[in-house]
């Protein structure tokens, strides 16, 4: 693989089995395939999109990239090594670099922690030479980068509003500074004008911190806001990959087509 890269991922495939249904009574059925044989590359700096309808495997291929799902076949490195190989500590220590920002943003806090807590935690697993106080002073100033008051740190997540929740959601991704974000539909949930607040703060952190980006969306609209490359994912296969203005403004693919069609209009970045 080339180490010029970031994150490459090569020959990825995933599939599961088709679970009995009690009507029929019958055994498991044939294994579906999630994820297909799919390959790219993610240079460091850029925000590669992946895009597709629900279903087409977009959030398999998004856990596979940091080992929270294991292909049944292919490779994934990561800063020029191969995640594969590594288990243990040694997995823990480059899993720390990498981070992922999720969907569901109450789902994702645990409701019994305050939020505090919930943004420190990972200095706890990977920092535990941290004293208590020195992780709250970084839980803080990260709260505040993500638009937050160090009054939140003793709130729970059901007292926040979607938006405010994903903010928390980001400032514990954060708090490592990783190299590498996976934001996994990371506005669908939330209102269009929150939503739009939180892509802009995306955008601001990462021309901060230097972050990259593999960002998960079946909205075409946030892909043409925040993506340099696009990768268009059907039935587990991408089926056109290239710049956003190429994939976007002057598609090849007939699917590519299909899916612009369903758009008034998109937003030029």
């Amino acid at each position: 693989m080339n180490s010029g890269n970031l994150l490459e991922a090569r020959e990825l495939r995933k599939s599961f089995g088709r679970a009995a249904t009690f009507l029929s009574g019958e055994g498991p059925g044939p294994r579906f395939t999630a994820v297909d044989k799919v390959s790219f590359s993610v240079a460091a700096g850029e925000t590669f999109a992946i895009v597709g309808e629900s279903g087409c495997g977009k959030t398999t291929l998004a856990r596979m990239l940091l080992r929270l799902i294991e292909p049944d076949s292919g490779e994934v490195a990561f800063d020029g090594q191969d995640l594969m190989t590594l288990s243990g500590e040694a997995l823990r220590a480059k899993r720390r670099q990498m981070q992922m920002i999720f969907q569901d943003p109450f789902a994702s806090l645990n409701p019994r922690m305050r939020v505090g807590a919930i943004v420190a935690e990972p200095l706890a697993i990977h920092e535990p030479g941290l004293s208590g106080s020195e992780r709250r002073e970084r839980a803080v100033a990260m709260l505040k980068r993500v638009g937050l008051t160090e009054e939140a740190t003793k709130r729970y997540p059901h007292e926040f509003s979607g938006g405010q929740r994903q903010r928390v959601g980001i400032a514990r991704a954060l708090i490592l500074r990783p190299k590498l974000v996976v934001a996994d539909e990371p506005v669908s949930a939330l209102d269009v004008s929150v939503g739009a607040q939180v892509l802009l703060l995306l955008q601001e952190l990462q021309r901060e911190f230097g972050l990259t980006y593999v960002f998960i969306s079946h909205s075409l609209p946030v892909v043409a806001q925040v993506a340099t490359r696009v990768a268009v994912m059907r039935a587990g296969r991408f089926v056109e990959v290239g710049g956003v203005e190429q994939v976007l403004y002057q598609p090849v693919d007939g699917y590519t087509r299909e899916l612009l069609a369903a758009v008034p209009e998109l937003p030029r970045a």
